[in-house]
């Protein structure tokens, strides 16, 4: 079945469905990662997007149900060189097509991934629409000049949760707090409230393996509902959109950075930044991908990360914040660190399952730092 893709600006790309008919649109993003399109499709902070995969084969090994990194796909669509149908892999349960097509997703295939992507680069993220049922161009250039940009937009409210669970044996568990907030802990790790703006599952395994127990709850939960569970510490997780537009949130955070040790990755680092009187930018076509130089400013070292934001911190002299982290391709701010109080924030994905295993390491960091702050 025949597709087109056309973007805000009138560029325009065809290509052929392998999920169906279809008609949508989002924020147009390319990411350069090899593998990992299980991870990207079921990420929460690509709510919002549709994304093109640099490398031009995608599906070969499947879909895996242990790889999942939230219960669904968030990603508005899938845009990539070639579709494998028929993949091979021990641990595959299902086809990519398959997948798609159960979480209603569209999948287009046989586009020129590669002038899209330099289009992009060029250019700048841009808001499309991807069809089979139009093929003008002008009319679907109009469809996506009328989408709402990235830009103030606030999508967590979509993705986040709902109420409090707990993480363990690898899953999530519904909770219920006392009248007064306090929590029954299991006595498995450091009492940890994470803020799941989004979270990517693997963000909480790898807090359990650092010897934390998270215990999730949604973005407004207030500050003296975090000290009533009993908590030692608060994590701020990823997720969607525009971070500037979170103003409860970064109240919320600004409150919690006075007296507890905060640690944040992605959009929680960009709530931090905020919250801590730094501001946050888009950025012109994003970092996405497994393949982005870090220097860790604090060792000298330079790690390979995997990457997923739209937009980055900008610290301009903030008092008090040095910068621990720094993006060796365009010199934008990757972590942060308070020179006085216990807090600390990445902007990349440590956690990243499909990409490299470089900085791992810095939820143990995370980990000591909080102990420090608390004596445990």
């Amino acid at each position: 079945m025949k597709a087109v893709l056309v973007l805000e600006d009138g560029f325009a790309l065809e290509g052929k469905s392998f999920t169906g008919e279809f008609e949508t649109g989002g924020e147009v993003i390319f990411t350069t990662g090899m593998t990992g399109y299980q991870e990207v499709l079921t990420d929460p902070s690509y709510t919002g997007q549709m994304v093109c995969m640099t490398y031009p084969l995608m599906g070969n090994y499947g879909i895996c149900a242990a790889d999942m990194e939230s219960a669904g796909i968030h990603a508005e669509a899938f845009l990539v060189k070639e579709c494998c149908k028929q993949p091979s892999n021990w641990r595959s349960s299902m086809s990519l097509p398959d997948f798609l097509a159960e979480h209603g997703t569209p999948g287009m295939e046989g586009l020129d991934t590669r002038a899209l992507t330099r289009h992009l680069r060029l250019n700048g993220a841009m808001r499309g629409v991807i069809s089979t049922r139009a093929r003008d161009v002008e009319e679907l250039r109009r469809k996506a000049q009328a989408l709402p940009p990235m830009q103030g937009r606030n999508l967590v409210p979509g993705v986040a949760a709902k109420a409090p669970y707990a993480w363990f044996d690898n899953a999530p568990h519904a909770v219920s707090l006392g009248a007064d907030g306090a929590y029954a802990w299991r006595g498995a790790g450091l009492p940890l409230v994470v803020y799941d703006y989004g979270i990517k599952w693997n963000i909480l395994r790898h807090l359990v393996a650092a010897g934390f127990e998270p215990l999730a709850v949604p973005p407004t939960f207030s500050p003296r509902a975090v000290r009533a569970t009993g908590a030692g510490a608060v994590f701020l997780s990823n997720g969607p959109g525009d971070p500037a537009t979170l103003g409860e949130e970064i109240a919320i955070v600004r409150e919690l950075c006075r007296d507890m040790p905060v640690t944040g990755i992605c959009l929680g680092h960009q709530l931090i930044g905020h919250a801590l009187g730094a501001r946050t930018e888009k950025l012109k076509f994003g970092h996405h991908g497994c393949n982005h130089p870090v220097k860790d400013l604090t060792t000298g070292k330079i790690e390979i990360s995997s990457q997923n934001h739209g937009f980055h911190v900008v610290l301009d002299g903030v008092a008090e914040v040095e910068a621990t982290h720094v993006n060796l391709n365009d010199h934008t701010l990757e972590g942060l660190r308070h020179t006085r109080l216990p807090i600390m924030s990445l902007q990349y994905h440590p956690e990243a399952a499909a990409g490299p295993r470089d900085g791992n390491h810095l939820f143990h960091r995370f980990r000591e730092m909080i102990g420090r702050a608390t004596g445990n």
